[in-house]
């Protein structure tokens, strides 16, 4: 089973995918292009410091501004943390509501299509940092985690909710608990963004195609209602 298989094309801003040291950027710019490069630089340094070794004078600096000119736009990093989330990940949320909504092809393979998605536009770019982040903070910053679980973990489950009643009611997946299903099937991928942010410094890394296809093949196996014939593709 490949990884390759097309999935949500979904895009992202450029600059959620490297920002240029501030030596290297041009002081004169467009007024209305400041708000995505701050948003860009936060994002850079949350998930490099972490959200409460962040200042805002270090943003500020990162996108080649001054922190008078960032409070122009974002008055706290929560501002700015939820600008991160409405820019790079609800997008992503929004698009793939909008594919299940017309999806005619098998549950099976709208679930690999969600999961593959999440991957290639969230998880693999600087934005998967942000739900390693989330874990590792979450208790000290509790306004931001519930930010988080209301406008991502939420529209998460609910589109693989979405996909997992759709398999059972059509026969495709066997009667299974809804809700302990969405937990199995996204502890794996915490795993893999916790492994790509913190323990693969120790070696040993993880191929992520390798590790996707292993455990959907696992997840189809044990949702399908005819485990010998089950197939994502």
């Amino acid at each position: 089973m490949s990884s390759q298989t097309p999935s949500l094309e979904i895009p992202f801003a450029a600059a959620h995918e490297s920002v240029e040291p501030a030596g290297q950027r041009p002081r004169a710019r467009r007024k209305e292009a400041r708000p995505s490069e701050l948003t860009a630089a936060a994002l850079e340094l949350f998930v490099e410091r972490g959200f409460a070794a962040t200042r805002l004078d270090d943003i500020a600096a990162r996108a080649g501004v001054s922190k008078g000119t960032l409070y122009l736009y974002f008055d706290s990093k929560e501002a700015l943390f939820k600008a991160v989330i409405e820019e790079g990940i609800v997008p992503a949320l929004a698009a793939a509501e909008q594919r299940i909504s017309s999806y005619e092809g098998s549950s099976a393979e709208l679930l690999r299509e969600l999961l593959l998605g999440w991957w290639q536009q969230i998880g693999s770019t600087r934005l998967g940092g942000v739900p390693k982040l989330i874990i590792s903070e979450s208790r000290n910053f509790p306004d931001v985690a519930q930010y988080y679980h209301d406008h991502v973990i939420h529209r998460g489950r609910s589109l693989l909710r979405f996909a997992l009643s759709r398999g059972v009611a059509g026969g495709e997946f066997r009667p299974l608990d809804i809700e302990s299903c969405i937990d199995v099937i996204i502890a794996p991928l915490l795993m893999l963004i916790v492994w790509r942010y913190s323990l693969c410094i120790c070696g040993n890394d993880i191929n992520p195609d390798r590790y996707l296809d292993t455990h959907f093949d696992i997840l189809i196996r044990g949702l399908a209602t005819d485990p010998a014939g089950a197939s994502g593709k």
